[in-house]
């Protein structure tokens, strides 16, 4: 299990302990974490799952594949530390991870 926290565009934070194996977009859905829909149900297919990744956290992330690479076209305001949060699988190594919502998905 691992610690993550979800920072909502406004500030909120969400500190969730989410099970390994599970998506970062499955724990935000499980604890009903604002801003992250998953419309796809983790496809890999809608991109209302995009987040911002924080700084230090993006190099120990497994590489974006061409797939989620596509979908992060279809979201609003992408930056270099976008990821699609349904593409992130929890583990030991992701404990402390800290993501944040962009502010037009909400």
């Amino acid at each position: 299990m691992a610690k993550v926290t979800y920072i909502e565009h406004s500030g909120t934070e969400h500190v969730v302990d989410v099970p390994d194996g599970l998506s970062v977009m499955e724990g935000a859905l499980r604890y009903t974490v604002p801003g992250i829909d998953g419309d796809c149900g983790g496809a890999c297919a809608c991109a209302t799952c995009h987040v911002y990744v924080e700084n230090g956290w993006m190099e120990k992330l497994p590489p974006m594949n061409d797939l989620e690479r596509d979908m992060l076209d279809f979201a609003f305001d992408v930056k270099e530390n976008s990821r699609l949060s349904c593409q992130i699988k929890v583990s030991p190594a992701l404990d402390g991870l800290i993501v944040r919502t962009p502010a037009r998905q909400y």
